[in-house]
């Protein structure tokens, strides 16, 4: 049997019962394979869920607003994507009447919708012989094939997909695609791959020059940016508090947050607070202010680290603090505030 029939063998034996395996309804296909980018499928799997349940069609996403959007999404991460989620379901809905594009060329000019994701949904969808390559694609076919080009370099994608393009099974491509990234996620996986089980282990490279440890090769990450953040939560009296919607292209677009004194060093002491030119805009006057969290918290993203403390500030009144506590868990927010939420709320506010 050939590399790519082999894989199709062993995937009709160890494929992953999964709901959107069962259907080739593109929205859904698409509705996966977004929420599987950067998540692992045992994080996606339950927001696919929910997803389905609240807008079982394209038209239901499309009419949600999108604060209801990034709610379902929270904690999720990454969430332009699910910002172009919206934006393509409003598309697709409004400008294709609910059908989505049929080929890959044509998937690919939807906002949000990448070579892999045009080339999952062409495949398994529109049965377009259209490979995909993801980051177990890229492991599988480094080691078997013994590429050491970097996987994240422009020569080294360029180079994958066209290998990955020669192999596509051109009568079952959907099946060839979804057969090698579940060989990759469950068989060849980055840390313990199972090689004393593998049925292609004979013809592997990687194996056979003991490479299986080092490939496939990343180049050198973007260093790691260290960011200070001071969130301001006020509780008013009457239980009122403020809360923000975060603008701009930076992180967390469209999710909501406190107050936020940011800072270039960590802040030790609250008269380093209260003599910071954001925690003064504010006019905090006649307050009662506690760290709630002695220990900063660091909240990892791909290229940043946030340092934060949360400062709990309480006063009879304030102008901007208009969103009461019984509500605030509605707004969508970061997973960061999410966590303090739910441990600041169980001391009974």
């Amino acid at each position: 049997m050939d590399f790519n029939n082999k894989l199709k063998y062993w995937y009709l034996q160890n494929n992953r019962e999964l709901p959107w395996r069962k259907t080739k309804n593109p929205y859904h296909i698409w509705l996966s394979e977004i929420m599987l980018q950067q998540t692992r499928v045992a994080q996606g799997l339950p927001y696919y869920l929910k997803y389905i349940e609240a807008f079982p069609t394209v038209f239901d996403l499309a009419e949600a607003s999108e604060e209801k959007v990034l709610k379902l999404w929270q904690g999720l991460g990454y969430y332009s994507r699910a910002r172009n989620l919206h934006f393509t379901a409003k598309y697709v809905a409004n400008e294709l009447n609910g059908e989505f594009p049929t080929s890959y060329k044509e998937l690919l000019k939807l906002k949000g919708i990448g070579d892999y994701t045009a080339s999952a949904i062409a495949s398994i969808c529109f049965n377009e012989a259209a490979a995909v390559v993801d980051g177990n694609v890229y492991r599988v076919l480094s080691r078997y094939f013994g590429v050491a080009t970097p996987i994240n370099s422009t020569k080294g994608i360029k180079e994958f997909k066209e290998l990955a393009q020669t192999l596509i099974d051109l009568d079952e491509p959907g099946v060839y695609n979804q057969a090698i990234m579940d060989f990759g996620a469950l068989h060849c996986k980055p840390q313990k791959p199972l090689c004393d089980q593998c049925h292609i282990a004979d013809s592997c490279v990687a194996l056979e020059k003991g490479l299986v440890g080092t490939l496939p090769i990343k180049e050198k990450k973007i260093k790691v940016r260290k960011r200070y953040f001071n969130y301001l939560v006020l509780k008013t009296a009457t239980g009122y508090t403020i809360l923000n919607e975060r603008k701009g292209k930076g992180i967390w677009q469209g999710l909501y947050e406190f107050p936020l004194v940011e800072t270039q060093k960590s802040i030790e002491t609250l008269e380093e607070l209260v003599n910071c030119e954001d925690f003064q805009e504010l006019s905090l006057n006649n307050t009662s202010i506690s760290l709630f969290n002695e220990k900063e918290i660091v909240h990892k993203l791909s290229h940043q680290h946030l340092y934060t403390k949360f400062w709990v500030i309480e006063l009879e009144k304030h102008a901007q603090a208009n969103i009461s506590w019984d509500v605030i868990k509605e707004y969508p927010v970061p997973v960061l505030i999410d966590k303090f939420l739910t441990n600041f709320q169980k001391n009974k506010i």
